[in-house]
């Protein structure tokens, strides 16, 4: 308070704009560019009242008097001033501790650390100008305000400039947005083949741009290229899974790069009618369809190639674009009428939606364990007998049916269903496994149950329509991505859920061998789908944990080649059998096992077997075919000089089910191709050592 605050004045008339104004070391009050008239001499205020009239002169924004008691800001004497010079003046006066400003065209100190200048009115636009603005006017600079970064002074000016610049920001940036929609050179989320995709919160708007559309219309001016370029039309054909002239058909096509839509009528069957009334109904397939124009089979198909005239049908037919009246595209998403709902639900599924809702379902402690979600068999009987007011012994009876039909099952699968409190059951969407059930989604199918040999003659179909649509040629390579994204997939994941409650005792012996192969397999491949590959160090989540109910039970992959097809085997590496002694699974167990079926299963990984699907009629060949494909193409390998037969280590894991090492080597002869099968019989007939190695295995995926 007792220093000094010194104003620079104007000394000549050249240096109009050369202020200098004062800058105490804590507080700056604003500079004067005239010095105040004295005050005619009153009464010193009270302190308190003092500091409130200061505060209210701030507030109107005028100059503050200093007390009485406190030094006036000094005004330099012109005489001094002119008499020493401006610059000496200036120095002296911060010899004596005055803090002095820069003149406004230079660059002003900051405030330090701390202290923050809040100005009491707008700043001028025009900045230094305003004071001579204030000054010709007779009005007075607003006050500068120091205050404290921790000071609760809040500048309303501020923050209406801080809500104006937002909402400038804000609307500038929806203007691009929108303006985006019509401007062609906006970048866009996705641009596929002309079309743009913007993506805004919960909106998605596609636009067809006009650049797109001319770009189209070009392409259909250039017509059909017949080394796989655009086609306006459209090339498709009717076929089915397992046929050799539709792949002969499909191979041609994609030899020839022309693109086509297969309509299988093994995944689709209410297309037959359609193929009955384009093509006859004696028309076999394949059936190929130019646009709405029908070509015929694959004698025509040659024909047509060796003559050159198919070529010239396509650029005639396939050079317009494909008229509405032309085998339609089928589309995901849509089943047919047919598709399994007509049998209708099961004629006991309205005495099971009453027990669901009536029996006491709670968790109990039986044998040391905790058993979830279960009821007695005493508690079944009577709801039965309070529903329909039957007898005990025909609620007993009622309660068997719906074991037999798998609608509950006992908690320890030890039987089917008797009385009694002591004899615990479960409904079987209450199993705590149902999150392994891949072909259980929430509730039970309360479908009519179909015969396991239909289901699985379908499912076969479907799984070799994917095999024929998305894997390589020699099924070696399997596209995971497009078969998940199928509408075959879709289907066969549908279908799969009849097995929940299928009578799997009522599957005659023939066909089990081939239900259980097709069935691995293509669990297999959902397993890829829905869990990932198989790896390396920890498999159980592919091969055990992964699992479908099928006929009330469940199954893995582990369960159905040991359980099922090894004829009830110890897995390699465990002491333990897949099923117990009272499990009755073991009713489907094969009565021996047959070491073929280790390559005729595919576990999903390069050096298993290819994947392949079974039929009931020829599958004793069928394996056998397998297992010679399997070691001609590296299943074993022969070093006559080393003496040295380099076998699978699928043999080695499954040793069991070859025997012993000379027992391996001469089974082998009946599955290898002449030259290998030479070699081996020399080394079994000489006499001399034979030493076995087992090769690494491959785990990737196989892609």
């Amino acid at each position: 308070m007792g220093e000094e605050t010194l104003v620079a004045m104007p000394l000549a008339p050249h240096h109009h704009h050369a202020r200098l104004d004062a800058l105490p070391h804590h507080v700056s009050p604003a500079p004067q560019t005239q010095a105040p008239e004295p005050p005619p001499p009153q009464q010193a205020p009270e302190p308190e009242t003092a500091v409130a009239d200061e505060e209210e002169e701030r507030d109107r924004g005028g100059v503050v008097e200093p007390p009485a008691g406190v030094p006036r800001p000094e005004t330099p004497p012109p005489a001094l001033a002119a008499e020493v010079g401006e610059d000496v003046y200036c120095a002296r006066r911060m010899l004596q501790g005055a803090v002095l400003r820069p003149p406004p065209h230079l660059p002003q100190p900051e405030a330090p650390p701390g202290l923050a200048r809040a100005l009491s009115a707008p700043a001028h636009p025009h900045g230094y100008a305003e004071e001579e603005a204030e000054e010709a006017g007779g009005k007075q600079r607003p006050v500068d305000r120091s205050a404290s970064a921790n000071s609760a002074v809040v500048d309303v000016a501020s923050i209406g400039r801080f809500l104006r610049d937002r909402r400038d920001v804000l609307s500038s940036a929806f203007t691009r947005r929108i303006s985006s929609l019509k401007e062609p050179s906006a970048p866009a989320a996705a641009d596929t083949y002309g079309v743009q995709e913007i993506h805004l919160p919960n909106v998605k708007v596609t636009v067809r741009l006009k650049d797109a559309i001319a770009a189209d219309a070009a392409e259909d001016d250039a017509g059909y290229s017949f080394s796989g370029g655009h086609i306006k039309g459209r090339v498709s054909f009717f076929s089915r899974s397992g046929c050799r002239d539709c792949a002969a058909v499909r191979a041609f096509f994609r030899q020839s790069g022309l693109p086509y839509v297969e309509i299988n009528l093994d995944v689709f069957p209410e297309r037959e009618a359609e193929l009955a009334a384009r093509a006859g109904a004696a028309a076999r397939v394949p059936q190929i369809f130019l646009n709405e124009k029908l070509l015929g089979g694959l004698v025509v198909l040659n024909s047509l190639r060796n003559s050159g005239e198919f070529e010239r049908r396509v650029r005639d037919l396939a050079g317009r674009r494909c008229p509405d009246s032309a085998p339609r595209v089928p589309v995901y998403g849509f089943d047919d009428e047919a598709g399994g709902k007509d049998e209708g639900e099961d004629a006991v599924v309205a005495i099971v939606r009453v027990l669901r809702h009536r029996l006491p379902i709670q968790d109990r402690f039986v044998r040391v364990k905790l058993v979830k979600n279960c009821f007695s068999g005493a508690d079944m009987v009577d709801a039965i007998v309070n529903h329909l007011e039957c007898g005990r012994n025909k609620a007993v009876e009622i309660g068997k049916e719906l074991a037999r039909k798998h609608f509950i099952h006992h908690v320890f699968r030890e039987n089917d269903f008797e009385d009694g409190s002591q004899n615990l059951y479960r409904f079987l969407e209450h199993d705590p496994a149902v999150p392994k059930y891949y072909n259980f989604r929430g509730t039970t199918n309360d479908g009519e149950p179909k015969p396991a040999v239909a289901v699985g003659h379908r499912m076969t179909k479907i799984m070799l329509a994917i095999l024929e649509a998305y894997a390589s040629d020699d099924r070696r390579h399997l596209d995971y991505s497009r078969i998940a994204a199928s509408e075959e997939f879709r289907r066969y994941a549908n279908l799969v859920q009849e097995l929940q409650r299928a009578d799997m005792t009522a599957l005659p012996a023939e066909e089990r061998l081939p239900f259980f192969l097709n069935l691995h397999n293509a669990m297999a491949i959902h397993a890829v789908i829905r869990v990932g590959q198989p790896g390396a160090v920890d498999r159980r989540p592919f091969f055990s944990d992964f699992q479908y109910i099928v006929g009330g039970h469940p199954y893995s992959l582990s369960a159905i080649r040991n359980g099922i097809l090894r004829a009830n085997r110890r897995q390699p590496y465990t002491l333990a059998k897949p099923f117990g002694s009272n499990d009755r699974r073991l009713e489907l167990a094969q009565r021996r096992a047959n070491p073929l079926v280790h390559f005729a299963l595919c576990d999903a990984t390069r050096s298993s077997p290819i994947v392949r699907f079974y039929t009931t009629q020829g599958v004793e060949p069928e394996l056998r075919h397998a297992g010679r494909e399997f070691f001609l193409h590296g299943g074993v390998e022969i070093d006559l000089e080393s003496r040295t037969v380099h076998l699978t280590r699928i043999i080695k894991w499954y040793s069991a089910d070859f025997g012993q090492d000379r027992d391996i080597l001469r089974w082998l002869l009946n599955y290898l191709d002449p030259t290998k099968a030479g070699l081996l019989t020399h080394l079994l007939n000489d006499g001399g050592p034979i030493s076995i190695s087992y090769m690494n295995y491959d785990w990737s995926l196989n892609v």
